[in-house]
């Protein structure tokens, strides 16, 4: 601890910034940083971003600073008559002498253990994927019927009832009843969305309350109504608390909604906004009719200018009838004196190059009697050729080679012995001759082949 030596009354007097330096380094080094509890009371934040308050009990207050860099560590934002539990530096502020607290940590009252196992289960199911947006279901766009979770005696009740009657009053609203608060009101909230989701009564589903502490939350964060929540087959919505509170079951639902007012115009298509988009829709199809009634009547008078009498109609085509005729007998007589023409005159040079029948039939037995002469020599050539081919084919054949004496040795498979180192010593053979076959051993003489195992 620093120690110092007061002036007595026979020294000098000193300055009051030096007794206030003096009473803030004894302060400081005397007093380490501790937890104190109390309630928050005129809250002033500063434009800079720091946080000035005066922390108070029944009996005593006291003023506290938490600068900007600490302030936006926490998870919540200080108001002013909430009870917190705070940790910081004892020390004085020499320029107006106040005996103050340099705030480096914050936290609700009492809510230290709440804070943790809150953050715990969020890690874990985030871990799992029960946050993560691809399991997020799209909320139907104009529901049948609306679900509600949450107490009938519910403040958020009225305001989700009246909100959902103002923007459609002709959805159907079903309440699941829960408390939502206290020691069973988790389990209450968990059996009354599993409920929903057995009946299927609804097409959204409303899970909401109005604000408070966290302790009053804190029934939202509680891992049986996230499962139940995950598990829910119909879309659903967390509207529980103000803007600034957030439950576990926020991060599981469907979509999350900043108060249950604002649930219950999420879920809800607005009155007003579709009866503009009808009244639109029925003056485009107005004009759309408009324009194809006039463009029909406009067609009908075109085709009424072209209708005519069918009397007038059948006596033009008759007139056009005895034209065509007139036409095509005029054409056919044209065309016919133009063939008799053509044909007198082919048989005018046809007569002009009469073939002489006596001449072609002589040159044509002629040229019969070349072709047969042809025929014969040409055969005879062929037959020839065919006989050497007959005698050089006999002369090669192997069984004539045979017939004078010859044999053909063959192993056990078939293949013919060319040269006695192919043949082992005692292997058996087979001599084809000209009339049949016969087998043979081969006995070799010394330093032949190997002999055969027996």
């Amino acid at each position: 601890m620093t120690r110092y030596n007061f002036p007595d009354q026979s020294q000098d007097v000193i300055s009051v910034s030096s007794l206030n330096r003096m009473a803030r380094d004894l302060l400081e080094a005397g007093i380490p940083p501790v937890w104190i509890g109390g309630e928050i009371s005129n809250l002033t934040l500063a434009a800079s971003g720091h946080a000035y308050f005066s922390l108070k009990d029944g009996g005593a207050q006291l003023r506290c600073v938490m600068f900007r860099h600490k302030l936006s560590l926490l998870p919540f934002r200080p108001q002013e008559g909430i009870q917190v539990e705070l940790r910081g530096q004892v020390t004085l502020y020499e320029a107006r002498g106040e005996f103050q607290i340099n705030v480096g940590e914050m936290r609700a009252a009492g809510l230290g253990r709440l804070y943790e196992a809150f953050e715990r289960l969020k890690a874990r199911l985030q871990a799992e994927g029960l946050f993560d947006n691809a399991r997020k279901r799209e909320l139907p766009v104009h529901p049948a019927a609306i679900g509600i979770v949450t107490s009938p005696a519910a403040a958020a009740l009225r305001d989700v009832v009246s909100t959902l009657r103002r923007r459609m009053p002709g959805i159907p609203l079903i309440l699941y009843p829960a408390q939502v608060q206290g020691e069973s009101s988790a389990r209450q909230i968990a059996d009354a969305i599993r409920q929903a989701g057995e009946r299927r009564e609804v097409d959204v589903l409303i899970v909401c309350r109005g604000g408070g502490s966290i302790e009053d939350l804190w029934s939202f964060n509680e891992e049986i109504v996230a499962r139940a929540v995950a598990a829910c087959p119909i879309p659903t919505v967390s509207g529980v608390g103000h803007e600034t509170d957030f439950t576990i079951c926020d991060f599981v639902a469907d979509r999350r909604a900043p108060t249950p007012t604002a649930a219950a115009e999420l879920v809800s298509p607005n009155r007003e906004h579709l009866a503009i988009q009808l009244e639109q829709t029925k003056r485009a199809l107005e004009r759309a009719l408009g324009r194809l009634l006039t463009d029909k009547a406009q067609q009908l008078d075109f085709l009424g200018r072209r209708l005519t009498h069918p009397g007038a109609r059948l006596q033009t085509q008759r007139e056009r009838l005895n034209t065509l005729s007139q036409t095509l007998k005029q054409r056919v007589h044209a065309a016919f004196e133009q063939g008799r023409w053509r044909l007198q005159l082919a048989g005018t040079r046809l007569s002009r190059h009469q073939p002489d029948l006596d001449a072609g039939r002589q040159a044509l037995r002629q040229r019969q009697d070349a072709l047969i002469r042809a025929r014969d020599r040409l055969l005879e050539r062929r037959a020839q050729r065919l006989a050497q081919l007959a005698a050089t084919l006999t002369a090669l054949n192997p069984d004539a080679v045979l017939a004078r004496g010859y044999a053909i040795v063959q192993k056990q498979d078939g293949q013919a012995v060319k040269n006695p180192a192919e043949l082992l010593n005692h292997e058996k053979v087979t001599l084809r001759l000209a009339e049949g076959s016969t087998e043979a051993r081969i006995e070799h003489s010394e330093g032949a082949q190997a002999q055969l195992p027996f």
